[in-house]
């Protein structure tokens, strides 16, 4: 009996009713881990889900490339894909390029991205940290959703804060997010086809980002936005829509990953009581707690690459262009990596996880997510009294970036000295 025909790993719905499919996961690491899967309204793909291979295949990006695509396209969206001449059609960001562009492009912000350069935001990202969980510690014994009252603001203010967007637009550029990661889901939909709402997204994103250049071109400062804006490739600018996809994926990538991390990190604290006393006896352990959340959620799923030419994977034959599926999250619960790999440890070591890839795509923002997360897992840790659930979760229907989207709590948090 087949494991699977691959509609539990990528059909959206699959992930807001039963979250990731670990059990799928598990026997294929097993039984088939290079599974060849042609789920119903998609086009054939192998399934990798064994950490050492997902490690390989990253390290070798001429055999396995991403410009062909970095997420598994449904019938319509390989028909839109073929059918869309607009230039933002053609835009790609520096996670679908391949070397030498990939390395090109990357050194225009890479040096923004190192731990030194980020002591910039130091001030902002504690001061995000702290006043989040002050307006909590208000409330007394109170009540929200997680997800939209702290993990959606946290990242939200410091990404804002390095690209130059006010804080009177936060809501604007959060909500052209939700609705281009998770366009699957029905409560983050916009009215239209599905080839319209693309099109207005970008074009909504296209003239909001096209102003900040602008701006920042004319009187430059101190940030990212600047960085990106007077953007060189070979000796010169950065072309518009090359200059705007790498706008749009530090900011759209960098939220959604870090606040699905964050949401399904407190999630995983309140399931394991014992892990969150821990934490609450040592707030010095967020930095470790922070990686196992992030090997725990893992909030990019998966990526694509796309065959160059013949290869063998465990001795499977896999012909030029085909596509593979590098299950992230799954390379995350892999037995011969992890001890024990199904519980959550905020103390774990090593903690060799993939949730930010491994090798040319490394995830340019690992440093401020890291960063960013810990100080929002310390100040919670220094002030909870009391966390639990007030409701069940709600996850995203998404299959690529991946996560819990609604989380009621009940708490208290002793007031900032």
């Amino acid at each position: 009996m087949q494991i699977t025909d691959g509609r539990e790993l990528i059909f959206p719905n699959q992930y807001s009713e039963r979250g990731y499919p670990h059990d799928v996961w598990s026997r294929m690491r097993g039984e088939s881990p290079v599974h060849h899967c042609a789920p119903p309204g998609f086009g054939p793909f192998w399934a990798i889900t064994k950490h050492a291979d997902i490690c390989d295949i990253s390290k070798r990006p001429d055999a396995f490339v991403n410009s062909k695509g970095i997420v598994v396209l449904d019938d319509e969206q390989r028909r839109m894909r073929e059918a869309d001449q607009s230039p933002l059609a053609s835009m790609k960001t520096i996670i679908e390029m391949d070397p030498p562009a990939h390395r090109t492009f990357r050194k225009v912000a890479s040096g923004w991205f190192t731990p030194r350069s980020l002591a910039r935001l130091e001030s902002a990202v504690d001061e995000s940290a702290r006043s989040l969980v002050d307006s909590l510690a208000a409330d007394g014994d109170g009540e929200c959703d997680f997800v939209t009252r702290i993990a959606v603001a946290h990242p939200l203010r410091i990404l804002s804060h390095a690209l130059g967007i006010p804080r009177d637009d936060e809501a604007l550029i959060l909500r052209l997010t939700n609705e281009l990661f998770s366009g699957d889901d029905p409560e983050f939909q916009r009215a239209g086809t599905r080839q319209e709402r693309i099109q207005q997204i970008g074009l909504e994103f296209y003239n909001y980002f096209s102003k900040i250049i602008a701006d920042r071109r004319t009187n430059p400062r101190d940030d990212l936005a600047t960085v990106l804006a007077n953007g060189q490739i070979d000796g010169a600018p950065m072309g518009p829509v090359e200059t705007l996809g790498y706008y749009l994926i530090v900011f759209t990538a960098g939220h959604d990953t870090t606040r699905n991390a964050i949401s399904g990190g407190l999630l995983a604290l309140v399931e394991n009581p014992d892990q969150l006393a821990k934490l609450r006896r040592d707030p010095t352990l967020a930095a470790s707690a922070v990686e196992e959340i992030v090997r725990w959620t893992t909030p990019v799923n998966y990526m694509k690459r796309t065959v160059a030419h013949d290869v063998e994977v465990r001795g499977q034959k896999i012909r030029a262009g085909e596509e593979l599926m590098l299950c992230y999250a799954s390379a995350n619960r892999d037995e011969e990596v992890f001890d024990d790999p199904f519980s959550f440890r905020v103390e774990r070591s090593p903690n060799r996880h993939l949730g930010f890839g491994i090798g040319e795509h490394f995830c340019l923002g690992a440093h401020l997510a890291r960063r960013s997360s810990t100080a929002l897992f310390t100040e919670i840790a220094r002030r909870v009294e009391r966390l639990e659930l007030a409701g069940e979760p709600e996850r995203t229907a998404s299959s690529f970036v991946a996560g819990v989207k609604h989380l009621p709590v009940r708490y208290r948090f002793a007031r900032g000295a």
